[in-house]
């Protein structure tokens, strides 16, 4: 069994005149990065690599999160597809067993739901961890099972 854990980035801010890339996270967005980090730890996981999005905010997320795991900037989630994310976690090692995909809505949102068959919210910050028995190189929609859906303003 393997585990993936979705996570859209924490909340960014809205600066006038700086490139989409470059949005930094508010103060909010930073506590929020680090609780998703504590959640996830407290549910007894223990990601071995994190594919993120280069964009400021998904790089400063991932960082806060799982400031000691390894992270594999992936130019693909930016302004990805759901079909774009699937394919990249199919070219994973098969090796690993537990990833954290560091991405935006609604990307993150569309994979999350499409791997479950869940309907739920998305907002910055939050997270669902997906159980999968199939090999990364065979994953598609339907092959997932909700373990968990964390919002911050839930928690």
């Amino acid at each position: 069994m393997r585990t993936l854990i979705v996570l859209r980035h924490a909340k960014a801010a809205h600066v006038p005149g700086l490139a989409d890339r470059e949005r930094p996270l508010t103060d909010r967005g930073e506590r929020d990065a680090v609780r998703a980090g504590e959640a996830v730890k407290a549910l007894g996981l223990a990601p071995e690599l994190v594919l993120c999005s280069p964009s400021r905010r998904t790089s400063r997320t991932a960082e806060l999160a799982f400031p000691t795991v390894e992270t594999s900037f992936e130019q693909d989630i930016y302004e990805a597809y759901p079909e774009d994310l699937y394919e990249l976690i199919r070219r994973l090692d098969p090796d690993v067993e537990t990833l954290v995909l560091c991405g935006h809505n609604p990307s993150v949102h569309e994979m999350a739901m499409s791997l479950t068959g869940g309907d739920f919210t998305f907002k910055p910050g939050a997270f669902a961890v997906v159980e999968v028995d199939a090999p990364w190189v065979d994953l598609w929609p339907g092959e997932g099972r909700l373990v968990t859906h964390w919002d911050p303003k839930e928690h």
